[in-house]
């Protein structure tokens, strides 16, 4: 075979391989790297309006995004950030997140709100926000030690109905005055 053949076919093949190496589908590290300028590089958010993602459940992660890329969920971004992704990508990034250790935020909170906030969680939330709101395979994520203004943002949009909220919970929040809520969010905010 002349060699300028045999060269052509060489390059070819590597042509080839190369491309094919460009159309593998990003890595769910590469995917989850994305989301690291507001949820932190491990999924543990600096900013305290957003929430922790590490350790989260993927069922609850796949639901969360399905609902902003469908504007089930009141958002500012994430709507438009959850379209731009495959249902496939989202559930790479579910598990990827799913597989982190959940960190904990330090924040001030007020004492006598977690202690009221405490006995509140006993009597309204605990049959479905269970150990306290730190168990991530319940279907409403891990509400222990999430940043402050993130929980009482969240309860805005429930109470302004720009968010789902389920029966038992309404049932149980429409009891409540504005200084019971925030206790209870205070309680959750200090869980460790």
């Amino acid at each position: 075979m002349p060699a300028k053949k045999s060269l052509a076919m060489l390059l070819s093949s590597i042509l080839m391989l190369g491309s094919t190496q460009l159309m593998a589908a990003p890595s769910a590290s590469m995917l989850a790297d994305t989301c690291a300028g507001c949820h932190g590089t491990d999924g543990s958010s600096m900013g305290p309006a957003i929430p922790n993602i590490a350790g989260m459940s993927a069922e609850y992660f796949n639901t969360v995004m399905k609902e902003y890329a469908e504007d089930e969920r009141a958002s500012t971004i994430m709507g438009r950030i959850a379209r731009g992704y495959t249902k496939e990508e989202i559930a790479a990034m579910a598990d990827h997140f799913a597989g982190l250790k959940y960190m904990s935020t330090n924040q001030k909170l007020d004492a006598a709100k977690v202690a009221a906030g405490g006995d509140l969680y006993k009597k309204n939330c605990g049959k479905c926000h269970d150990e306290m709101g730190a168990l991530a395979d319940d279907d409403s994520g891990i509400l222990a030690s999430q940043w402050l203004p993130y929980l009482q943002y969240s309860m805005e949009d429930f109470q302004a109905d720009k968010r789902a909220m389920p029966k038992k919970m309404k049932k149980k929040v429409e009891k409540l005055s504005a200084a019971e809520i925030e206790a209870l969010l205070q309680f959750f905010a200090s869980q460790k």
